[in-house]
């Protein structure tokens, strides 16, 4: 039994109805995150969902209330594995790095790495994030009527910046790589992380020769640099995080070998861009669509930074654009919905949830949860003062997981997106071309349509 587990008998989970034989199983495939909302909505904090036909059904045990997160991501974190589908399609994929490791073998992952993401280690790399900013910035000079697809553009620029960090000079010849490669593994990864059934992938089918192509082409780029980092003489050592990587022992957890170091860069590639390009485009695309907030980040930002370029210690001295990003992560969590699996038969919120039952967090709902968020859906950057924040729970906002598996990145982000829209707005004023973004759920948020913004230059 794991470690913490309730064994008290709890009142059966409500679930949430469905059609016969398929239950919920298609608004789950055109909407995940409106059904888990209306689930919360009509049955409260925990809910069971199935979906598919029987023989091939999935029950999924939906938990939203910031206890019960807490609950599962840290109080009693062991009884919560990564032992789902979907964290193997990506396992399979993207390797067994950080995100995806377990057991002993994150613990001493978690051991080698964790020196390289000191607070003081990763404001080394503001300047490195300022002028990959400064760059997509003067590319907008060119942008026809002045109008840019935000989304696009900040994927754009978090793959630069992260590529940068974590290759040193060798951005051009992986950049061009993960932004092809990457879409065709993630869809892949999506359709047989929520498919009932599969095919093996060593079947040559189309979709699997099409993932094992990119597959092929990602790793070769990540082995042939890496190769070059080990090679490369030992009285030259780069600052590159891979170069750390690479040098990062101890007595007690060894080194990391070529696969490993792989898997680690593979994860850092697709945690490392995705979350912190949402964030960014989503924070761009809310200020568009309320000139106010716009006006007085703006105004903090050049009340602080003037004409100087922004570095590491600018992060505390910017706490309203620190609280735009904060609310635009509870808006739009790059996370919308984390999975584990129940060891152990287990009491949340007063009702009982099975061994071996697949439990949903879903920070899109707890993030809206009405007990904690008032008129939820409202963008409001004053909920993130000091005194707001003090006032609610821990897990009502945890869009970096929590617990012993919290991002082990957080700062970097922050430090990332805070660096990124300070240059941005310091720069541009922003006007909503599209002034609804569709979204859904995939490894991370996804925008199923443009995010179109007008663009003034400001400092010319």
């Amino acid at each position: 039994m794991a470690v913490g587990a309730k064994t008290g008998v709890g009142t059966e989970v409500p679930a949430l109805a469905g059609v016969p034989l398929l239950g919920s199983l298609f608004e789950l495939k055109s909407d995940s995150l409106g059904t888990y909302l209306r689930a919360r909505q009509q049955h409260g904090d925990v809910v069971r969902i199935t979906a598919g036909p029987p023989g091939l059904r999935v029950e999924l045990y939906c938990v939203f209330s910031a206890e019960g997160a807490q609950q599962v991501l840290a109080s009693e974190s062991a009884n919560f594995r990564k032992d789902n589908p979907f964290y193997q399609e990506i396992r399979d994929s993207f390797g067994n790095g950080l995100l995806t490791s377990q057991d002993e073998d994150y613990l001493r992952q978690r051991r080698l790495v964790q020196p390289l993401f000191t607070r003081r280690r990763v404001d080394g790399y503001a300047g490195a994030v300022a002028a990959e900013t400064e760059a997509v910035v003067a590319s907008w000079e060119q942008a026809p009527d002045g109008v840019v697809d935000v989304a696009d553009q900040m994927m754009h620029l978090a793959l630069r910046a992260v590529a940068r960090i974590l290759f040193g000079t060798d951005v051009e010849a992986t950049v061009d790589v993960v932004d092809r490669c990457f879409p065709v593994i993630t869809e892949y990864v999506l359709r047989r992380g929520y498919s009932p059934a599969n095919f093996p992938r060593s079947w040559p089918t189309p979709a699997n020769k099409r993932a094992a192509a990119a597959l092929d082409e990602l790793y070769a780029v990540c082995d042939k640099i890496i190769g070059e980092r080990r090679s490369a003489p030992a009285d030259s050592p780069g600052e590159d995080l891979l170069t750390l990587l690479a040098a990062a022992k101890s007595s007690d957890d060894g080194e990391f070998d070529a696969s490993e170091l792989r898997d680690q860069v593979l994860i850092f590639l697709l945690a490392g861009h995705e979350t912190t390009a949402t964030s960014l485009a989503f924070a761009l695309h809310l200020l568009a669509r309320h000139p106010e907030e716009q006006k007085r980040a703006r105004e903090e930002i050049r009340r602080v930074l003037g004409d100087r370029t922004p570095e590491a210690a600018d992060l505390d001295r910017l706490p309203y654009l620190t609280q735009v990003l904060k609310e635009t992560m509870r808006l739009y969590p790059a996370a919308p919905v984390i999975g584990r699996n129940a060891v152990a038969a287990t009491e949340v919120d007063g009702h009982t949830i099975p061994a071996g039952a697949n439990v949903i967090l879903a920070p899109w709902v707890t993030h809206r949860h009405p007990l904690h968020w008032p008129d939820p859906d409202r963008f409001d950057p004053e909920r993130f003062t000091p005194e707001a924040e003090a006032g609610r729970p821990r897990y009502a906002w945890f869009p970096f997981g929590g617990g012993p598996r919290a991002c082990i990145g957080q700062h970097f982000s922050m430090l990332e997106s805070v660096i990124a829209l300070a240059v941005i707005l310091r720069a541009y004023e922003f006007e909503a071309v599209d002034t609804e973004i569709p979204v859904s759920a995939g490894i991370t948020l996804q925008t199923d349509g443009p995010a179109r913004c007008r663009v003034r230059r400001l400092d010319r």
